[in-house]
C-alpha cells in the first residue's frame, strides 16, 4: 500500500521491490555503465570531448528511433549510429575546431533524422521517451552480457593505449612530432566513447548523458589530477549515484534517472565547495600539497 501526495507515491514495500529480479538487473546494468563511464570520463574532459560525448548521444537517437520504427533492437540501432558517428567525427576532425565543426554538422543532420523517425514512430511513444530520458528499470537481463562485453573491451583497449592516448590528449602537437598516431588514437577513442554513450543512454537517456559521463570525472578532478585516481573516484561516484537513485526509485514510484542525475549533481556541488574551501584556507604563496590538482581541466 502506498501513500500518495502531490502525485508522488511512497511505496511501503520498497525493500521487497529492491530485492526483485528486475531491480537486481537494473543495479548490475547501472554498475557496469557507471564503471565504463568512469573509465573514459577522464579522457573526455582532458581531450575536450564533452561536446562530442553529448553529440554522440543525439547522433544515436535516430538509430534508436529508426530501430523502434521497424521493430528491431533499439540498442543495436543506437550502437550502430553512435559508432558510425564517432568514426566520422574522428576522421573529419584533427584539430579541436575541426572536430567541433564536424561534430555539430553530423549532430544537426542526425537530430533532424531522429525527429523524423520519432514522428513516424508515434505508436512507440514510451520507447521514444525511454531513449530521451533513460529507463534503467526496463533493461532486459540479456543485455547485461552485452554491457559486460563492452566494459571488458573498453578496459582492455584503454589499458593497451593508455600512455599514448594520455600523451595525445595532453599535448597532441608534441605527440604527433614524436611519431605517435594521433588521428588513429582519436578514432579509437571515439569508437570507445560511442560504446560507452550507447550504454549510458539506457540509464539516463540522450538528454541527460552529460551527467553520468562527465560530471563524476569533473567532481574527482576537483581533488586530484592523477589519471588513475580520477578514473577510480569517477567510477565510485557513478556506482554510488546509481545505487542511491535505484533505492529512492524503489521508495518513490518514479523513474530512477532523475535521482541518479541529481545525486551526481549534488556530489559535484559538494566537491566544488570543498575544493574552493581548501583553496581559501591554503596559505598565500603555498605550493600544492601532494596529490592536489596541478591545474583544472
Amino acid at each position: 500500500m502506498g501513500i500518495v501526495a502531490a502525485g508522488v507515491q511512497f511505496q511501503s514495500n520498497w525493500l521487497e521491490i529492491l530485492s526483485s529480479p528486475f531491480m537486481r538487473t537494473a543495479f548490475i546494468a547501472g554498475v557496469l555503465v557507471a564503471v565504463a563511464s568512469g573509465l573514459i570520463g577522464y579522457f573526455v574532459i582532458v581531450r575536450g570531448s564533452m561536446f562530442a560525448s553529448h553529440a554522440l548521444a543525439h547522433i544515436g537517437f535516430p538509430g534508436a528511433t529508426g530501430a523502434a520504427l521497424v521493430g528491431s533492437s533499439v540498442f543495436t540501432g543506437l550502437v550502430v549510429f553512435t559508432v558510425v558517428g564517432g568514426v566520422v567525427i574522428g576522421l573529419l576532425g584533427k584539430k579541436a575546431s575541426d572536430r567541433e565543426i564536424a561534430t555539430g554538422t553530423v549532430l544537426a543532420w542526425a537530430t533532424a533524422l531522429g525527429v523524423l523517425f520519432a514522428s513516424l514512430a508515434s505508436g512507440n511513444t514510451s520507447t521514444v521517451t525511454n531513449i530521451l530520458f533513460g529507463n534503467l528499470l526496463a533493461i532486459p537481463s540479456q543485455q547485461l552480457v552485452v554491457f559486460a562485453i563492452f566494459l571488458v573491451v573498453l578496459a582492455i583497449v584503454l589499458l593497451v593505449i593508455f600512455r599514448p592516448l594520455l600523451f595525445t590528449s595532453i599535448d597532441p602537437e608534441v605527440a604527433e612530432a614524436k611519431g605517435v598516431n594521433v588521428k588513429g588514437l582519436g578514432i579509437a577513442f571515439m569508437i570507445l566513447l560511442a560504446l560507452v554513450v550507447s550504454m549510458a543512454v539506457t540509464v539516463v537517456g540522450v538528454l541527460l548523458i552529460f551527467a553520468l559521463l562527465v560530471t563524476p570525472a569533473a567532481a574527482a578532478l576537483r581533488f586530484t589530477a592523477r589519471p588513475g585516481w580520477v578514473i577510480f573516484w569517477s567510477s565510485v561516484i557513478g556506482v554510488a549515484s546509481v545505487a542511491v537513485g535505484l533505492v529512492i526509485a524503489a521508495m518513490i514510484n518514479l523513474p530512477p534517472s532523475f535521482f541518479i542525475v541529481t545525486t551526481v549533481f549534488v556530489v559535484w556541488l559538494v566537491a566544488a565547495g570543498l575544493r574552493r574551501e581548501r583553496a581559501l584556507v591554503r596559505p598565500t604563496g603555498g605550493h600544492p600539497q601532494h596529490g592536489d590538482p596541478v591545474h583544472e581541466h
